[in-house]
């Protein structure tokens, strides 16, 4: 606690100085609060988050280029190559080129993942997340094995 002892004024005159002992009490009960509950409520789920690489894109001829931007109406457009499709006609399309490359490798009993095609997806940046979504759920209704994203490095120097 703390105490005035010969005040300026004299014995009668008010005492002017704030008292910080209660406001210091108040903080030090809040610490010893907070250094108590914030390593109860920041509990995580142990993980091991994959690592960032960049891996530059080899290109094969019967791969598959997809490229999809949001429509302003709110709705998706995807092109195959550079012609606009639907998702009936991407569907049908991934059929396709999965049939024609599995003939191509023999048969269903050759088949790997790595003679399969790849289907690559390049996304704009404002596109919503339900147009790339779709187009992979397509892909994979398709029988796609590998689907990819394809993004631009950031910039910096280059090794």
């Amino acid at each position: 606690m703390s105490m005035s002892v010969g005040a300026e004024g004299g014995e009668d005159s008010p005492m002017s100085d704030i008292n910080t002992t209660p406001l210091v009490d108040v903080m030090l009960v809040l610490l010893i609060i907070f250094l108590i509950t914030v390593p109860v409520a920041i509990q995580t789920v142990p993980l091991k988050l994959p690592t960032v690489r960049n891996e530059p894109t080899t290109t094969k001829p019967e791969n598959v280029n997809l490229s999809v931007k949001g429509d302003p109406s709110g709705g998706c457009m995807v092109f195959w190559g550079n012609q606009r499709v639907d998702s009936k006609e991407m569907l049908r399309r991934s059929v396709d080129k999965l049939k024609t490359e599995i003939a191509k490798v023999g048969g269903p009993a050759n088949v790997t993942a790595d003679n399969l095609p790849e289907a690559h997806i390049r996304g704009d940046v404002n596109t919503p997340y339900k147009c790339v979504g779709g187009v992979v759920a397509t892909l994979q209704q398709a029988g796609f094995l590998k689907v990819g994203f394809i993004s631009e490095p950031p910039p910096g120097p280059t090794e």
